[in-house]
């Protein structure tokens, strides 16, 4: 949660979900164990915009998550023959080298980042390049299914509290889940935090 809150049907950074787009289980944990939504349903990645052409066949700027384009070939990975394979295990299947983020048609809905429009996210996607040699992460609204984009820190910290994320920033504070007093629910979702 950082600046503003966003206006529109992306979520673009500034009430955002992270996670790393190289891990095959990225997809599956995100949408079970933070989304509460069934296990299939895609992600869109952010990519530095800089970089988007090494992931993309994309050849212009995509900052609101609106365009959609294939993961580049060489990226790719062949998927086993289709025949007999129920739908559900072809979706379990690698099919690139950021497989949080690719399709089964090896599309992605994606979003790019400049340092101009949003220094500090971008900063955020390049230490992650930096230290993990990739400039795409996956990106998803800050919400579980059923429930409104967080607005406050108050609505950031309960959506946290009452999921697996494992890390909480609000502009410059980062919460550790493992650090934080156990979560009581209120009863009264308008009702003030109660913690231990």
């Amino acid at each position: 949660m950082a600046g503003r809150m966003e206006f529109g049907p992306r979520a673009l950074g500034a009430r955002s979900i992270l996670g790393d787009a190289r891990r095959q289980d990225t997809q599956t944990v995100m949408n079970l164990k933070i989304k509460y939504r069934e296990s299939f349903r895609p992600f869109a990645p952010t990519v530095l915009e800089e970089k988007a052409s090494e992931y993309f066949e994309i050849d212009r700027p995509s900052p609101y998550m609106l365009l959609v384009s294939n993961v580049r070939k060489e990226r790719c990975l062949t998927q086993p023959s289709r025949d007999g394979m129920p739908m559900l295990e072809r979706l379990k299947v690698k099919r690139s080298d950021v497989p949080a983020i690719t399709h089964l048609d090896y599309s992605a809905r994606i979003q790019t980042i400049n340092i101009k429009d949003k220094p500090d996210y971008h900063e955020v996607i390049s230490e992650f390049d930096k230290l993990t040699g990739c400039a795409v992460i996956v990106n998803t609204s800050f919400n579980v299914r059923g429930e409104p984009i967080i607005c406050t820190p108050e609505d950031a910290y309960r959506c946290f509290m009452r999921t697996e994320m494992d890390v909480l920033v609000i502009e410059n504070l980062i919460f550790y889940k493992e650090e934080q007093p156990t979560w009581k629910e209120s009863g009264d979702w308008r009702s003030e935090l109660e913690l231990d």
